[in-house]
């Protein structure tokens, strides 16, 4: 069998999965006979399917070396494999540990954290924190204190819409993008998730943006690049237009939602907001604008992005507390305690990233690890400063995937 035909069978494959789960299968741009066909047939047993994805891992295993510029694409795909069978095991009721869970899904493994860790951490918010706001416990001051930053909701859509115009006008000066593409965005309730971008296909994407809780002014432009400019929406258009319309390399014309492709797509997202927007320019944007439009006083920036910047530090805690409960280390109560704790979100909030949590497990890796594989990973290459040559290497890591792993061992040659 030859890496197209592998490739074929992969899709078919991912298809038949998504029958037994209605969000494994998160785009889907390949022929539409095939998934009309999986639609249409009574669902594989499981047990088949692990079969043959033993099958197709087993073939891919055995293919020769191919040439030069096709060998990220058959190990990417492998690895691939590797996620679809160990989703179906798991599907199947082996469920493994959050790390070996993580690894066999995503090719990565989030590092080890302890509660003194974030201590550490929690103890420089608290100084930033403005001394009129007062009392001992740190999430009811930060909560206090971020009232004044939440965009009032017949505000949100000009506010949300100026940062993803100014999101995509950044990112086309850098990346050749099709002149059709577009997206749509669409506000919705009781999600798990705070944005969601649905890819689908020729271009475009909806961009649904979760209101069930207030968003804060930081969140527009993380929103904006994460889910648009650079982040989904321009990585599927360039996989879409690039990889399977002009290579014709099939695998890609779907996107199994766990599996290594989410730990690029998530990292890059993540890290896209900041080579769009770094620092200074960031600054000057939401002061002159979002600030303003969402009725904010832009005095209160600077303090406001200082704080932020810290309780990024803390982004890991998410991680150690789903590997805690979703191993049975720590009940319900005790999650929720430590995500009010240690992620200072509030009680409502920690409770929707709970769900989050216990509806996608291990995915959570893939935010603040991705963001920090793939910031590596570039910044070996481009360095920090380099603005133009960042923009670079992340649109052609977008253009060639790489799972955590391929480029991790890239850091080490």
């Amino acid at each position: 069998m030859t890496l197209n035909q592998i490739a074929e069978h992969y899709v078919k494959l991912v298809l038949a999965v998504g029958q037994h789960d209605a969000g494994y299968v998160d785009a889907y741009i390949g022929p539409s006979s095939w998934q009309n066909e999986a639609q249409q047939l009574p669902a594989t047993p499981l047990s088949e399917l692990l079969t043959q994805a033993d099958a197709l891992l087993q073939q891919a295993d055995a293919l020769p070396a191919p040439p030069q510029d096709q060998l990220e694409r058959q190990e990417f795909l492998r690895l691939q494999l590797h996620a679809v069978k160990a989703f179906i095991a798991q599907l199947n009721g082996s469920k493994l540990p959050f790390d070996a869970e993580s690894k066999a899904l995503y090719d990565a493994v989030s590092p080890e954290l302890t509660t003194a860790d974030l201590d550490i951490t929690l103890a420089e918010l608290a100084t930033l924190l403005p001394l009129e706001i007062q009392g001992s416990d740190l999430n009811a001051r930060l909560s206090a204190y971020n009232k004044a930053f939440e965009i009032p909701r017949d505000k949100l859509d000009a506010v949300f819409t100026a940062a993803i115009n100014e999101a995509r006008a950044r990112t086309r000066r850098y990346v050749a993008l099709p002149e059709h593409e577009s997206f749509q965005v669409a506000y919705v309730t009781d999600k798990v998730w705070s944005a969601y971008n649905w890819y689908k296909g020729n271009s475009h994407s909806l961009i649904e943006v979760n209101t069930d809780f207030p968003m804060f002014i930081s969140r527009a432009i993380d929103l904006a690049s994460h889910e648009a400019y650079p982040g989904h929406h321009v990585f599927n258009v360039l996989i879409e237009n690039e990889l399977v319309k002009e290579k014709g390399w099939i695998e890609y014309a779907i996107y199994p939602l766990y599996s290594p492709m989410s730990f690029l797509a998530e990292g890059s997202a993540n890290y896209g907001i900041e080579v769009a927007f770094p620092h200074a320019e960031r600054m000057q944007f939401e002061q002159e604008v979002l600030f303003p439009l969402a009725g904010i006083d832009p005095a209160k920036a600077e303090r406001y992005y200082q704080i932020q910047a810290v309780l990024q530090k803390l982004s890991y805690a998410g991680n150690m507390v789903a590997q805690q409960y979703l191993d049975g280390m720590i009940d319900k109560d005790a999650a929720l305690a430590m995500l009010m704790k240690y992620s200072l979100s509030d009680a409502d909030r920690s409770a929707q990233r709970l769900r989050f949590i216990e509806h996608l497990r291990s995915y959570v890796i893939n935010y603040n690890l991705g963001q920090d594989v793939v910031q590596a990973y570039i910044e070996k290459r481009a360095g920090a400063e380099n603005q133009a040559l960042r923009w670079q290497v992340l649109t052609d890591l977008l253009r060639s995937p790489k799972s955590a792993s391929m480029m991790t061992d890239s850091l080490l040659a």
